[in-house]
């Protein structure tokens, strides 16, 4: 049997947080869900080197996303992908220098977070998911 990858998603808003749930349990990924930084910080200890993918908002109600990073880079190499309504170069820039791998700006079509998710793990896609954009 094929071991599924595991996603960590630390997003504040719980529609946003349920599409990106959506879209890559779909991917085949196994999905842990937080609303806060704290709760991912302690999700990335609880999780360990079970982590295949993070995703992480910049603007979390309880701290800044690119410290959060930095945290998160000491606790897991998993790769992490910001998704995050913050577009200025600057900001992309930032995340990208905090230890970011992949950075997509809200609102993303569902089928180009599946794709960078499924490269930053360099998963295969799932048979007879379509492929609709």
């Amino acid at each position: 049997m094929e071991e599924q990858h595991v996603c960590l998603v630390i997003e504040d808003d719980a529609d946003v947080r349920g599409l990106i749930t959506a879209v890559l349990t779909r991917a085949g990924f196994k999905v842990v869900a937080v609303g806060s930084g704290a709760e991912g910080k302690a999700a990335a200890v609880a999780a360990g080197s079970t982590l295949s993918l993070i995703t992480l908002d910049l603007g979390l109600p309880d701290m800044d996303g690119q410290d959060l990073c930095l945290e998160l880079r000491k606790l897991s190499p998993a790769p992490l992908l910001f998704l995050t309504s913050r577009a200025e170069d600057d900001d992309v820039l930032a995340g990208l220098a905090a230890g970011a791998a992949a950075y997509l700006t809200k609102p993303f079509l569902p089928s180009t977070l599946r794709d960078t998710a499924l490269k930053l793990c360099r998963m295969q896609p799932r048979s007879g998911l379509s492929e609709r954009r």
